[in-house]
């Protein structure tokens, strides 16, 4: 244990013995059995998180798996907007909040849908957005869930460590863009990881070029992909590489993510029905 040790470990990311005798992990609601969780995580934001996510929890309803997504974005909630869920949709009973359910029956709860406009500043600090994650996980009543699928707001702060704390991950996936200066952020996320002995499943490096549709090339316009070296030296064995394209973009603004026909996340989802 560190000299500068505060004994609060809830406050603390670092994996030492006193902390390995105590367990924050909080329960969920009696009425929900959930299997397994992967949280989607990057180290920044604007590099698509949110629609991995989506995309995700899509392909695992596909595969008829019972599917969920916990927005923990608390500040900043997409989820609801890719699937075409407006306004306050979600409503509680003395059993707990109930989630919203999307088209195809992927269970989302997310603050945007308790708010009475989707356009309302959440003007929290740290402790209140982090006490409300916890509630999305222990007072929603998810049912049986297969997959559960949380949106993590970017980087590597308060948030993400009362996630990793508080519920049971089993897994994470790294989203991220190829800048230079990004691929230096995302290690910091799989490091932060591996601090919390969580498995990383694989990394998605969104726009990571764009295929012209007439001659079919490859452009690099963000810059030439270190995701493999980035993968190799966390050896990380599943990477995906999501190009430019701009049908992602219109579905997920036009709340039709459960229409795409193809996401190059297949390989992804396999992995994670390995876990």
């Amino acid at each position: 244990m560190s000299e500068e040790c505060t004994h609060d470990c809830a406050s603390c990311g670092k994996s030492c013995s006193e902390r390995q005798q105590d367990s924050f992990i909080e329960k969920t609601n009696e009425l929900s059995h959930i299997k397994k969780v992967v949280a989607v995580m990057s180290g920044k934001g604007g590099v698509g998180k949110s629609l991995v996510t989506s995309v995700l929890a899509v392909l695992s309803e596909r595969a008829g798996y019972k599917t969920a997504i916990l927005d923990a974005d608390i500040t900043g909630p997409s989820i609801p907007t890719a699937f075409g869920i407006d306004g306050k949709r979600a409503e509680g009973t003395d059993v707990g909040i109930f989630p919203v359910q999307t088209k195809t029956g992927i269970s989302v709860m997310s603050l945007n849908l308790l708010l009475e406009h989707s356009t309302d500043p959440v003007v929290w600090r740290g402790p209140v957005i982090a006490g409300a994650v916890k509630q999305f996980w222990t007072d929603v009543v998810w049912g049986d869930v297969d997959y559960m699928f949380v949106d993590m707001p970017p980087g590597t702060g308060d948030v993400p460590l009362t996630v990793f704390q508080s519920i049971p991950v089993d897994g994470i996936i790294v989203v991220t863009s190829p800048q230079d200066l990004v691929s230096m952020i995302v290690e910091k996320a799989v490091n932060m990881a591996g601090l919390m002995h969580i498995p990383v499943i694989g990394i998605v490096e969104n726009m990571s070029y764009f295929e012209c549709p007439n001659c079919k090339e490859k452009h690099f316009i963000f810059g030439k992909s270190k995701i493999e070296e980035i993968s190799a030296r966390h050896n990380i064995k599943t990477v995906c590489r999501l190009p430019i394209d701009p049908g992602f973009a219109a579905a997920c603004d036009g709340g039709e993510i459960e229409s795409l026909s193809s996401s190059g996340l297949d390989k992804m989802m396999k992995a994670i029905e390995k876990i």
